[in-house]
């Protein structure tokens, strides 16, 4: 019955697209969900009663998972307040302490490539009066550190530099970018969303003051997310929602105890197996690289290929259309990094940044690679990526 099931499960995979959107979104790691399922029905009560056992153990299983949090980016337990996500914690950091030295600092200092929720929270406080300086990245995406140290002046608040780049993967040097804030007095926040579980992380060795992360990235349940925010020296800020005063007052609203629970199980799971995991994806991504170049010579990677994800890769395709192209390859889950505005489909504004042509960041697609991706979907993946850009490009209508 076991072969006949797993027999079962292979086919229906092999039936399904190719899945290379884990940068996006990745499956609930079964024994996540494990994990959280006794906390919906079994175990339901409030983990803010604690005056009766059901509280009580909610409260437990809630405080376990925040040492579980803690415990892959080298932090206190006290330190983690949880949130709905990423996009939640980045507001948290930047309004919450921007907000709260408004009459003593008012300038935010963040770059070109960050994440839409970053950027757009930090144009926010400028309509807000705040001064905002957004810094450009290399051509390899890379942000200069001695860029951020010239832009820190004397009524900077923070810096928030994204520890990897959602599209294309691109490590920035957040220690070094850490401790030049910790020697100015300014507060340091990453967005560590694309990073946590993937590659190591230590915030004090780092000097981070703030840091985002979910739990979706890491094979853990959406809704669920959090913010780490230093004790010592002590980050204040002022919180986005008025409530109970849940998370000593940062973030008030009941905790939703089986989410909690999913995303601490997801980082205790990343924690033991993210150097495995990183070799593997490497290791896959250099091979569907390796094979896309053999077969499509033009291809450009964008990007740094030594200071990035091991398991991104972002290339442009050289006279075609990443729309048209992604169009004819129903079978794989890919994305073209792109924002539809309106009726309009605007080129990523990481391409841009970095300098690539509006035609090549319209020919471009993003790759991403993890745990369950194999070397037979990575093979299947080049062999139809190519044939396709190949056919487009003999297409008498143009590929373009």
């Amino acid at each position: 019955m076991t072969t006949q099931t797993e027999s079962r499960k292979r086919m229906a995979r092999a039936m399904r697209p190719i899945y290379l959107d884990y940068q996006a979104t990745t499956p609930t790691d079964p024994r996540v969900m494990a994990a959280m399922l006794p906390w919906f029905s079994e175990r339901f009560g409030n983990p803010h009663s604690a005056s009766h056992a059901f509280g009580r153990e909610a409260e437990e299983a809630v405080e376990a998972a925040r040492r579980q949090i803690a415990g892959v980016i080298g932090a206190d337990p006290r330190e983690i307040v949880f949130t709905s996500g990423a996009t939640e914690s980045n507001n948290l950091a930047l309004k919450g302490v921007a907000r709260f030295h408004a009459e003593s600092k008012n300038h935010i200092v963040t770059c070109a490539t960050e994440h839409k929720c970053v950027l757009e929270t930090a144009m926010q406080l400028e309509r807000e009066g705040f001064s905002l300086t957004i810094l450009p990245v290399g051509g390899d995406g890379l942000v200069d550190p001695a860029a951020v140290a010239a832009a820190i002046g004397k009524r900077t608040v923070a810096v928030s530099i994204m520890a990897a780049n959602n599209e294309i993967g691109v490590l920035q040097p957040i220690a070094e970018i850490g401790r030049l804030c910790r020697e100015r007095g300014v507060l340091f926040h990453t967005d560590a969303a694309q990073a946590v579980g993937e590659i190591p992380i230590d915030v004090d060795a780092m000097h981070v003051d703030l840091l985002s992360l979910t739990a979706h990235k890491i094979y853990g349940p959406k809704g669920i997310g959090a913010l780490y925010v230093r004790r010592r020296p002590r980050v204040r800020l002022v919180p986005l929602f008025s409530g109970g005063g849940q998370e000593r007052g940062m973030r008030s609203g009941t905790l939703p105890t089986p989410l909690c629970v999913g995303l601490g199980a997801a980082c205790a799971l990343a924690a033991e197996e993210m150097d495995g995991a990183a070799g593997m994806q490497g290791r896959l991504r250099d091979r569907f690289l390796a094979g896309i170049q053999a077969r499509l010579p033009d291809v450009i990677v964008n990007g740094s290929l030594t200071a990035r994800l091991p398991g991104n890769v972002n290339l442009s395709f050289p006279r075609l259309d990443g729309e048209r192209l992604m169009a004819r390859l129903p079978d794989l889950a890919v994305s073209t990094g792109s924002a539809c505005t309106s009726a309009a489909v605007e080129p990523s504004h990481v391409l841009r940044a970095i300098g690539v042509p509006e035609a090549l960041a319209r020919a471009s697609l993003r790759f991403s690679f993890g745990r369950p991706t194999t070397e037979d979907e990575v093979e299947r993946a080049v062999g139809r990526l190519a044939d396709e850009v190949e056919g487009l490009r003999q297409d008498p209508s143009g590929g373009a």
